[in-house]
């Protein structure tokens, strides 16, 4: 076959990582000057600093008063880690599936924290579980945005505002660029290295009123390691909340987080942030809508991600392929456009089915989605040359 011509612009930058993701616009290693380095960070202005990422975090999200958020360890996994170990085990558990990140947590809870009251609802890649059939007299753990898939929840009205259980939503992928029905969450996680393109090793927990209720009422069955714990003498630990953190932070990833935030104040917030996801998600799903060799693998519009864009490569040529001659198809367009300096890291997640996913999240910007796309289908012409 004829493959098209190499196009001539190439997109300004070429970080489309799904994580750690494409820093803000503009970025550079000046916006660290002012961190406060060489010193604890328990000092005055330290927990000043921590503080400070908190009270924005929280203003920028909208959360609601009563309820806490903490900066914590091991991003968005150990914060979700931290809630499952001391809040499960009170009731039943209801945790939906339906890619990698929350068939992780499936594990967690049937294999290390063993609990025997469990009901797993999973979905294949590309759909959700049917939602109206979810029992909230359980605690109910799912993914706002399946970052592995591409799938997100398109909205929280599935969730009863007089349920018996509490919900855990690892929103890591979601947090200020999807919106977040705050009534409806008791558990929120995410970490500062995906919308807003910070740096990795540290997660944000927050907590509504009714988990802290929980922290409060309820011992775990199993020993409770440190890093996890936030209760003390059966009290809350308010102090981790207040920028206390239960280990040490690194001071010049906080710089980063409060620079990201400081930018995304400058340009609207939360709203801002969102319709920038969104433009850049609608710019590539309007490049698949009009190609014939690839489509989305969330099934259901209104289900698709507007930061993780997941694609599938559905040509026939590629499709009658065995599944590890389509996996390495996939790889070998991204490491050519890799190569090529104009897209790095966008091969699908290992778990999930071949194709390629393409941060869309805010920090990029649509010009350099728009530019990208000749690109893809130049690859995808190189590579079918090959099996052609």
């Amino acid at each position: 076959m004829t493959t098209l011509a190499k196009p001539a612009n190439k997109p300004a930058v070429a970080h489309f990582s799904s994580g750690p993701c494409a820093k803000r616009p503009g970025w550079t290693l000046q916006a660290l000057e002012g961190a406060f380095l060489g010193r604890s960070h328990r000092a005055k202005e330290g927990k000043a600093r921590l503080k400070l990422a908190i009270d924005k975090t929280k203003a920028m999200l909208g959360v609601p008063a009563g309820y806490h958020c903490a900066v914590v360890p091991a991003s968005d996994t150990g914060a979700y880690e931290m809630a499952m170990w001391a809040m499960l085990g009170a009731r039943g558990v209801e945790a939906l599936a339906w890619e990698s990140f929350g068939a992780g947590w499936v594990t967690d809870i049937t294999k290390q924290l063993k609990l025997k009251d469990v009901r797993v609802t999973t979905a294949a890649y590309g759909h959700l579980p049917d939602l109206a059939k979810v029992d909230f007299n359980c605690d109910v753990l799912f993914t706002s945005n399946g970052t592995t898939s591409g799938v997100r929840i398109p909205n929280y009205d599935w969730i009863p505002a007089d349920r018996s259980g509490l919900t855990f939503a690892d929103a890591t992928s979601a947090a200020f660029a999807q919106p977040i029905d705050w009534p409806k969450v008791d558990v929120l996680t995410f970490s500062w290295q995906k919308v807003l393109g910070g740096e990795a090793a540290h997660g944000m927990l927050i907590l509504s009123p009714r988990a802290v209720a929980r922290l409060e009422s309820h011992t775990p069955a199993w020993p409770m390691p440190k890093i996890f714990r936030m209760t003390k003498s059966g009290k809350f630990m308010q102090e981790v909340f207040e920028g206390e953190t239960i280990n040490t932070p690194s001071m010049l990833a906080l710089e980063d987080y409060l620079d990201a935030l400081k930018w995304a104040d400058s340009i609207g917030g939360a709203k801002a942030l969102a319709a920038r996801a969104d433009a850049n998600a609608n710019a590539l799903n309007a490049w698949v809508d009009r190609t014939a060799w690839i489509e989305n693998l969330a099934v259901v519009p209104a289900t698709r991600s507007n930061t993780s864009v997941c694609l599938r490569i559905v040509d026939p040529a590629v499709t009658k392929l065995s599944l590890d001659a389509q996996a390495a198809f996939a790889k070998a367009i991204a490491a050519t456009l890799d190569k090529e300096g104009v897209a790095n890291d966008i091969a699908f997640y290992r778990d999930a089915p071949p194709g390629l996913r393409i941060w869309c999240g805010s920090t990029i910007e649509r010009a350099n989605v728009e530019a990208l796309t000749p690109w893809l289908d130049w690859a995808f012409g190189v590579e079918k040359s090959k099996i052609a």
